[in-house]
């Protein structure tokens, strides 16, 4: 019969490897936490800009370039496909034929009344989207506040120039 080693040190390998394994979780966890707060980040600054606008068209357009850009990478991270985005565009892009359809010769104010309450109806769609998929909830939260904003054909114009800058970064950065 074997006698037991009582001097033998532990087994280092089994320690080293969990040791090791521990690491990886923790940088994987460190990094989805890390990146959490950035995208948080990209969102929250775009909801701190609108706090500081009266109306849509006051957000400047260098700042909505860069917010697009970065929000729209943020919505790629967040696997967030291209055609959720597109169905927002689409439903705005129907806005702009009806107000082409119905002339120039109207004024600025009455047209808009005309879209009007189909814009304000778009928060209820985008919060249906993001009932359905996690990943349109920072998009909806955005889009909610913009259209608090859009008062005017000015804003509802900067509104479109906007979604249209968020699809355009979305696919740059590998949105499908």
């Amino acid at each position: 019969m074997d006698k037991p080693r009582l001097n033998q040190p532990p087994n280092r390998g089994n320690i080293t490897q969990k040791t090791q394994n521990s690491n990886k979780n923790n940088n994987s966890q460190n990094k989805s936490e890390g990146q959490k707060q950035t995208n948080m980040t990209s969102t929250q600054t775009i909801l701190n800009s609108l706090k500081n606008t009266e109306t849509f068209k006051e957000y400047p357009i260098r700042d909505l370039v860069k917010h697009s850009e970065e929000f729209g990478r943020y919505l790629k991270n967040q696997r967030l496909e291209t055609n959720q985005i597109r169905k927002f565009l689409d439903a705005i892009n129907r806005l702009k034929v009806k107000l082409t359809q119905a002339g120039e010769n109207e004024d600025k104010a009455q047209l808009f009344r005309l879209v009007e309450p189909e814009i304000v109806l778009l928060k209820p769609k985008l919060a249906y989207a993001a009932a359905r998929v996690d990943a349109a909830k920072p998009l909806s939260e955005v889009m909610a506040q913009v259209i608090d904003k859009v008062q005017s054909l000015d804003d509802f114009e900067r509104l479109v120039q906007f979604i249209e800058s968020i699809i355009a970064y979305h696919k740059a950065a590998g949105g499908k």
